[in-house]
């Protein structure tokens, strides 16, 4: 996930990076309705699914590296970016679950750390502070996570390729929900650290 971070930020809405946000953000339930037709009767789209996710993962290299290179980066895009991305894992995690390629269990230990993360988010906000960066670790997870989902939902077939998609599939998953949770609990110590300080102040 490239984050938008530079020196300089600007409250414009209307560019380039942000345009490639919301557009992310648009192909968000269309993604999810593609796993789930075949759930609803529907043919399956699984091929479809997989293109909407390449777009995401392309136009989420693309946001961050366009909004450093132009001077683009705004408040809104530092909101949208990381937005796209969990509703991407969310929607996913959903169909996946669903269609009982993803165990119920993994997918409840993926929602437990971003309820922890909110929980986070919601005591740096008591306290005046803005939601936490994203760090290398988080980055790293979500990375993982997103190249696992469409090599499991690649796996949801018969053959050499979809064994060998289940096989890499599961490793990156196992890599990013470890790295997933190793940036929570650090989310968890860097508030702590805040929250410490501002006691101490006092």
């Amino acid at each position: 996930m490239e984050v938008q971070e530079t020196r300089v930020q600007t409250d414009r809405v209307l560019t380039i990076p942000n345009v490639l946000s919301m557009a992310r953000l648009v192909g968000v339930p269309l993604f999810l309705w593609l796993i789930l037709r075949p759930e609803f009767g529907g043919p399956k789209s699984d091929g479809w699914a997989l293109l909407v996710l390449a777009f995401s993962g392309v136009s989420d290299y693309l946001d961050g590296k366009l909004a450093r290179r132009w001077n683009q980066i705004s408040s809104l895009g530092r909101l949208l970016d990381p937005a796209a991305d969990r509703l991407y894992i969310l929607s996913t995690l959903v169909g996946l679950t669903w269609r009982e390629i993803l165990p119920l269990w993994l997918t409840l230990v993926l929602l437990a750390r971003e309820l922890v993360l909110l929980v986070m988010v919601g005591i740096l906000r008591r306290h005046g502070y803005p939601p936490p960066q994203v760090n290398f670790l988080g980055k790293a997870a979500t990375f993982n996570l997103m190249y696992a989902f469409p090599l499991l939902l690649l796996s949801d077939g018969s053959g050499w390729i979809s064994s060998l998609a289940a096989i890499f599939g599961w490793a990156f998953a196992g890599w990013g929900t470890t790295l997933y949770w190793w940036a929570g609990v650090l989310y968890v110590v860097q508030v702590r650290r805040l929250i410490r300080a501002d006691a101490m102040a006092d």
